[in-house]
């Protein structure tokens, strides 16, 4: 009797054991299958640009799968979307600690948080990385060079500052939001710029678009008696509309403006027009530049030569079909006009391949010497994202553009440099630490950077990094050569790759670069010479791979 009775027990414990088991399978299947359906509309939310959403769905999974490497990444990418680097890299890092495969792209956006927090040593290991993981995806590798090149530069350059003082223009210029692309008078007594501040005369917002305030222009006066700017107020007049307005440049004297303008009407692919002050100081409504300018692709940054005769301008045409005959050579490409009349232009042509690049270009200024142009381009050797560069006509022909260098440029954006004709000081955007808002426009004091009286033959600089094949900093001894063989220098890079050495400038050179343990490189360089706006210096980086 006892026997059975325990028998008994066994057995309904066995069933009460069954059920229970089969009650938490079917429990881990509606979880899972509730799991899934997040993560599809997580993905949904993504691709509607609802980051937020996609964010509080994937973190709900990942409380039933905390070690998801995959689902940590996708938080970080979204977190990445939204330009929280910080916190993108916290997600980045997390994934890469469980699996550092976790996502085809987890190198490469962990690189580019290293990179946009200034971290450039830890950035350039990530790409490295990033290199061996997609060695057969070519468009991949080219963006992840893209990357790794630019670290580089900036290692380079910021090892190399300008003595050059930067302040911000101040809260009377700059509001918590985005103050872009200034242009200033020739007395640098009126400013000219384009803000999305809330205060604006726009009370909708760009729905459309990215969802915020639309742009519009701002002026204000330089108040001598205080040394500074004095508050920033619309400008007067027609030049605003309920669309995106934004000043693209003044003339010297203050009396006609560029603007770019975005609308449903006339503008649709946004177009160049100009407004004129009338003598009680208002703006009047803007007229298109016309046809011969302003195409159905997009048009901006229009400004004029010191002389008046010529106008630079950017455009997206010609980047997938010829262009009357002529083709772009990126994105967005300068290009330029010369004035047929009074008020009618020739036909533009594309600045070339010396100045533009397969990416974009922009932000041109043309200095009062009627022969320099600055101008910003995310092509060349840019340190990160958008960086000024420096191009002068020679003989009818433009010089290879020259990166300002840092301070100057940062490894955030630069877009728009407006220097005084005494070059003592010049106005830059940019979105670099410790502004007031997104993009903030900053008064360099460049002073002391301004050449001194010259004596003797040119020096130009020859300065870069040594890199081994997996983007790890190298030792290496380079000597220097003349044409006729003659050795002239020798100069070893620092623990941290960077090398640089002075030589006479306006001559060619042979680089011989020897390391133990690497195969040794020969290479030619041509240094230039920067006879006005100082020492001409070329950046220069050399990979080494083991014998």
């Amino acid at each position: 009797m006892k026997l059975k009775f325990s028998f008994l027990i066994a057995t309904v414990f066995g069933l009460l054991l069954f059920v229970n088991t089969n009650k938490l399978q079917a429990q881990n299947i509606i979880d899972k299958s509730a799991d899934e359906l997040k993560l599809f509309n997580a993905t949904q939310a993504v691709n509607t640009g609802d980051y937020v959403k996609a964010i509080n769905l994937y973190k709900e999974v990942l409380a039933n799968r905390p070690k998801d490497a995959a689902i940590i990444f996708h938080i970080g990418n979204c977190y990445y979307s939204m330009k929280e680097f910080d916190k993108a890299k916290i997600q980045f890092e997390s994934s890469k600690e469980i699996n550092d495969k976790a996502a085809g792209d987890l190198r490469l956006l962990l690189g580019r948080c290293y990179q946009l927090n200034g971290k450039l040593d830890d950035a350039l290991i990530e790409f490295a990385a990033a290199k061996k993981n997609n060695a057969t995806n070519v468009s991949k590798l080219k963006e992840i060079d893209y990357y790794f090149t630019q670290c580089q530069t900036a290692k380079s350059l910021m090892a190399n500052p300008k003595p050059i003082t930067i302040t911000n223009a101040g809260a009377t210029i700059n509001s918590n939001l985005d103050d872009k692309r200034p242009t200033l008078t020739a007395d640098m007594k009126t400013i000219v710029f384009t803000s999305r501040r809330e205060e604006g005369k726009n009370a909708n917002q760009d729905t459309e678009g990215d969802g915020g305030n639309f742009e519009d222009i701002y002026t204000s006066e330089w108040d001598s008696t205080k040394n500074n700017w004095g508050e920033a107020y619309l400008v007067r007049g027609a030049a605003n509309s309920q669309g995106h307005d934004a000043a693209c440049s003044i003339s010297p004297d203050g009396k006609q403006m560029f603007l770019y303008l975005n609308n449903l009407e006339d503008a649709r692919g946004g177009d160049i027009y100009v407004s004129k002050i009338s003598s009680s100081g208002k703006w009047g409504t803007p007229k298109n530049i016309g046809a011969g300018i302003n195409t159905t692709y997009f048009e901006d940054g229009a400004v004029l030569s010191p002389d008046g005769n010529i106008l630079y301008f950017m455009s997206e045409r010609g980047q997938d079909l010829l262009w009357k005959g002529q083709k772009g050579y990126g994105r967005c490409d300068i290009w330029m006009a010369k004035k047929k009349d009074k008020s009618t232009w020739d036909e533009p042509t594309n600045l070339g391949p010396v100045v533009n690049t397969e990416y974009d270009e922009g932000g041109i200024f043309p200095a009062a010497d009627g022969k320099t142009l600055y101008f910003c381009s995310n092509g060349h050797n840019s340190m990160g994202g958008y960086d000024i560069f420096m191009t002068r006509m020679v003989n009818d022909v433009w010089s290879k553009p020259v990166n300002l260098g840092f301070p100057i440029n940062t490894i955030k954006n630069e877009r728009m440099f407006i220097p005084s004709s005494d070059g003592k000081i010049a106005y830059v955007d940019s979105d670099r630490e410790n502004g007031l808002g997104e993009r903030d426009i900053w008064i360099m004091d460049m002073s002391a950077a301004l050449p001194k009286p010259h004596v003797g033959p040119y020096i130009s600089i020859l300065t870069g990094s040594i890199f081994n094949g997996d983007g790890i900093a190298v030792a290496a001894e380079l000597v220097i050569f003349e044409a006729n063989g003659n050795q002239v220098g020798k100069v070893n890079s620092n623990d941290n790759g960077i090398y640089q050495i002075q030589l006479e400038g306006d001559k060619s050179y042979e680089v011989r670069i020897d390391n133990p343990g690497y195969k040794s490189i020969k290479e030619s360089v041509k240094l230039d010479v920067d006879k006005v706006g100082g020492t001409f210096e070329l950046v220069k980086h050399f990979i080494l791979y083991k014998e």
